[in-house]
């Protein structure tokens, strides 16, 4: 008789806690299992140390517990981006090339952009990920320029923007994946500097992105060492040198490409230009048939 009582108790005592749990399932506020949804409440489970984990912060994949990652993968990419300081500006040029892995699949795109009328940017790295930058920027942009106070971002700014949002992204494990070149010629001074992924920056005279870090950027400090500073017509040939040199070696490059120049004047963001190739040197190498 008294473990019938008992059990009556024990009955009468979780009736309740169904109940409860009856109302938050008729509001629609259960607690979730495996996986975020809208409308619904987080799940306290325990974590590895004393209390209760509160999982709030992290984004979940819908079938695990890791972190959600979107661009550790790149699709569409491209290659070098090149820069160069003469006397009285910046030049900055890209090719037009998207590779899907190995393969040349977008051959017109642009990864040069005009922030204003004294600043251009190139990316090399995922060209999604230079898409939604490029979107951002120019929102800021125009947000700056709503204000009319006659204040526009100077290279400098934006460079040290770049900095801060490239490390900010790096920090949540979701970077952008990207290597900016920004240029640009503001109160009388020339301004060419560098921003990766990881939110490592740094100003120099030469830069190059990529590939072109190891074969273009060795032939423009030789050029810059010989002579220090260049004229705008010299400085688009170096560039255009360098962007042949990489068609020929860089497989993942193309044989046009854009080039952006900053001056005093403004910025001229030029129409894709063709290189000028000559292959019959191939014809001399052997052993590879």
């Amino acid at each position: 008789m008294w473990r019938r009582r008992m059990r009556v108790v024990e009955l009468s005592r979780a009736a309740p806690r169904r109940a409860a749990v009856t109302k938050m399932e008729a509001a629609g506020m259960v607690p979730w299992v495996g996986g975020r949804a809208p409308g619904q409440l987080c799940a306290l489970r325990a974590g590895p140390g004393p209390g209760l984990q509160l999982d709030l912060d992290l984004e979940l994949q819908a079938g695990g517990g890791d972190p959600l990652t979107r661009t550790l993968s790149p699709m569409v990419t491209g290659t070098s981006v090149l820069g160069v300081r003469f006397d009285g500006g910046v030049v900055v040029a890209a090719d037009t090339l998207g590779s899907y892995g190995s393969l040349a699949r977008f051959r017109n795109i642009s990864r040069i952009m005009k922030v204003n009328d004294n600043t251009v940017l190139g990316a090399s790295g995922d060209y999604a990920d230079f898409q939604y930058l490029k979107q951002v920027i120019d929102q800021m942009v125009i947000d700056e320029e709503l204000l009319g106070d006659g204040h526009s971002y100077s290279p400098k700014a934006i460079h040290s923007w770049l900095t801060r949002a490239m490390y900010s992204r790096r920090c949540k494990m979701n970077p952008l994946w990207n290597t900016v070149v920004i240029g640009g010629f503001y109160n009388g001074e020339s301004f060419l500097g560098y921003v990766d992924m990881l939110g490592v920056a740094y100003e120099a005279p030469t830069l190059a992105t990529g590939y072109g870090a190891y074969l273009a950027q060795p032939l423009m400090r030789e050029t810059l060492e010989k002579k220090p500073i260049l004229t705008k017509e010299e400085a688009q040939d170096l560039i255009e040198r360098c962007m042949k040199i990489l068609y020929y070696r860089d497989a993942r490059s193309f044989n046009r490409f854009q080039i952006a120049v900053v001056t005093e004047k403004g910025v001229e963001v030029e129409e894709p230009r063709s290189l000028e190739t000559n292959w019959e040197i191939a014809h001399l190498i052997r052993g590879f048939e």
